[in-house]
Order: C-alpha cells, then structure tokens, then sequence
C-alpha cells in the first residue's frame, strides 16, 4: 500500500481494491455528485479508480483515498493532480479535488486532508500555485476553498468545457487559487 501522508486523523494513500464499494458508493451517490453533471455505471467507477491508481504509482499525483488513520476505512478522497484546461489555467497546472461519502461530512476531514496535500505541494513537489475550481453554486466546496485560503481570481470564472449543454446551471465554475508564497 502506498501511503501518500498522514494527519492526525487521516491517511492519505493509493487506493485498494477493498475500497471498490465506497469508490462507488461516493461517485453515485445524488447528494455528493450534485455538481456534476453525471453519475458513473458500476464498471465507470471501477475504471476510473484503477486509472487513478495507475496514475498514483506512475506520477505520485492523484485523487489519493482517504482513510480512518485508526481504522484504515476508506471515507472518500482528496489530491492534488495536474489539470488541461487550455485558455483557462496555464499549461502543467495542478488542481486540488476532493469527495467524501455524506455520513463523513462535517466533520473536517476534507480540510484536514487538503492543507496537508498543499503542504506536500509546495514544500516537497516545488509547486509555485494550486488551483481549485467547482460549480458557483457549489457552496461546501467554496468554503473549504476559502478556509484553505485559497483566493478567488476576480474575473477568471469560466464554463467548464467538459459539462455539457443539457447541464447550463453546472457549466460556470468559480476559480480558486493559492500561491507557494
């Protein structure tokens, strides 16, 4: 098992197959895939989580699981990974995401989690700015974003060129930024 980093609470490491169903369970779910456009099919989500383990071992950047530091349980996921968003973010950019399965909402992780990853970013990868962005709607993540201090880039909001047309209200995506300095 590849561990990514650990926090207090939290473990940050490349997925197991022991983690499928709640893989599943968070990129299904209605509540937590609200701002996106649409929900993957069981074998989707087993070919996205596979990719992102791949991706883990190949490059060390990733959607990371993360996991109960006392009991291993997977809850969701957090990572910094680079983005292609041509004409909107500089060419090699890295995103910070994340997605937690409802019943672990509230209760800090997805915070806990994201400083770590920027700290792992800046200080170790050498990263000089991380990006987020999410729906403008979307108002959990904006706040995490903004507890992270993370500042919004005044005129950068754009239309997400992946969401397509039978989806306007998810297509403007608020930009978030936080540099190394």
């Amino acid at each position: 098992m590849t561990i990514i980093l650990q926090t207090e609470r939290l473990t940050l490491r490349n997925w197991r197959n022991e983690d499928r169903d709640l893989f599943r369970e968070i990129n299904r779910d209605e509540k937590v895939m609200e701002f996106f456009p649409m929900r993957r099919s069981h074998a989707e989500c087993d070919e996205l989580m596979n990719r992102l383990q791949a991706m883990i071992d190949d490059t060390g950047y990733g959607f990371f699981a993360v996991a109960d530091r006392q009991t291993d349980e997977a809850m969701g996921f957090c990572g910094i990974s680079r983005v292609s968003l041509p004409g909107i973010l500089p060419e090699g950019a890295v995103e910070i995401g994340w997605r937690l399965a409802t019943r672990f909402w509230g209760q800090g992780y997805v915070t806990e989690a994201a400083r770590a990853l920027l700290d792992l970013g800046f200080k170790k990868r050498g990263l000089d700015e991380i990006y987020a962005f999410a729906v403008e709607g979307n108002h959990r993540s904006i706040a995490v974003m903004e507890r992270l201090g993370m500042e919004r880039l005044a005129g950068r909001d754009f239309n997400h060129p992946s969401v397509p047309d039978t989806h306007p209200h998810l297509k403007n995506h608020v930009l978030y930024c936080l540099k190394a300095s």
